[in-house]
């Protein structure tokens, strides 16, 4: 028979919160890998390889140098290269020269490498089920959450600099305070709500130094559940 707890006795402590967190999104990593390996292997590639794909697709169709390649997915020139060297003897990857500099090339995806991507990009169902068993308010404030996190890390230098509103230049944090979509984006000349962050966009501009401090700033100050608590930024001059 199972023990009872005496309802006098405190309850166990309760692992600290964080890590909690880090375990949470432990569980979500498996499946995510588990289906990311599936799709590889099926497509005969490597996660290097997968990976070169996607930012490819995400790039298009402007095409990417080597080392751009190699810093964006935090990996050697060479690692890089011999992977690329790989998508092109598949016939995935075309080499184009660069106009800019004669001595450089661009990685463009072939009608074929964008077909691979495109299956590449293929979220899991069950995963894609997980995400939509949650309200467009909990899905928000996840992706806010997310960007936090991700900044976190760029700034300890754990990963890459990611292409993401919050250090965009075109980024107006609460543009539109009170409103369903507060924020602003300056390079479309539209607003937009926290569910339409972007974690990885193609127009993105790194803002200056100061200025990303002060979008960062202002973004943090605007709790989404009380939109009367925000910091606005000043009208770019």
């Amino acid at each position: 028979m199972p023990a009872t707890r005496n309802p006098r006795q405190p309850m166990p402590a309760a692992p600290a919160a964080p890590r909690t967190v880090l375990a949470g999104l432990a569980r979500i990593g498996m499946v995510l890998r588990a289906g990311a390996w599936a799709k590889r292997e099926a497509g005969g590639l490597t996660p290097t390889q997968a990976q070169i794909l996607a930012l490819l697709a995400a790039r298009a169709p402007a095409g990417l140098r080597l080392s751009v390649l190699a810093e964006e997915l935090a990996v050697t020139a060479q690692s890089a290269g011999e992977s690329v060297a790989a998508l092109v003897a598949k016939g995935l990857v075309a080499r184009s020269a660069d106009a800019a500099d004669g001595r450089a090339s661009l990685l463009h995806l072939t009608a074929a490498g964008r077909r691979a991507a495109e299956r590449g990009a293929e979220w899991p169902d069950l995963m894609l089920a997980a995400v939509d068993d949650l309200s467009e308010a909990e899905q928000a404030l996840f992706l806010r959450a997310l960007m936090k996190m991700i900044r976190g890390l760029q700034q300890r230098g754990a990963i890459p600099v990611q292409r993401m509103c919050a250090s965009c230049r075109y980024f107006r944090p609460d543009a539109h305070p009170g409103s369903a979509q507060p924020h602003h984006c300056g390079f479309v000349d539209a607003p937009f709500g926290d569910g339409a962050l972007r974690l990885d966009c193609p127009d993105h501009e790194a803002a200056e130094p100061a200025l990303a401090h002060e979008i960062w700033r202002a973004f943090l100050a605007r709790d989404p559940a009380s939109p009367q608590a925000t910091a606005r930024m000043p009208a770019p001059r």
